[in-house]
């Protein structure tokens, strides 16, 4: 798994991790149950501190893209393809919606009166 990080991008660096490793297992490039390397690992990868790395990575458990298994280490969930690419999509939304002066209970409006 080749991870990249961009120096010139705003958002915080576990935030980038977290959006690199969804776009690649939305891309295909990580399967369902795939092992992850050791954060040890991606850390010294990326050139970030291993706690960004892991920050990054609780945040991708938290949404129910990445497992962590005791002994295992950091697998991909079952589904979380489909799932990272929907997140994906819906942060491109909420974003271009910001450029355009939406809010997020405007998007919701527009989802929820959607066909």
């Amino acid at each position: 798994m080749l991870l990249k990080l961009n120096i010139a991008d705003d958002r915080p660096l576990h935030e980038q991790v977290a959006g690199a490793v969804r776009r690649a297992v939305a891309e295909g490039e990580c399967a369902p149950g795939d092992r992850l390397p050791p954060a040890r690992d991606l850390a010294q990868a990326l050139g970030v501190n291993a706690n960004t790395v892991l920050r990054g990575l609780r945040a991708l458990r938290d949404e129910g893209v990445l497992e962590f298994r005791r002994g295992r280490g950091v697998t991909v969930a079952d589904g979380a393809d489909t799932r990272s690419a929907l997140l994906e999509r819906v942060r491109e939304l909420v974003a271009d919606g910001a450029r355009l002066g939406y809010g997020k209970e405007d998007l919701v409006e527009m989802i929820e009166g959607a066909p």
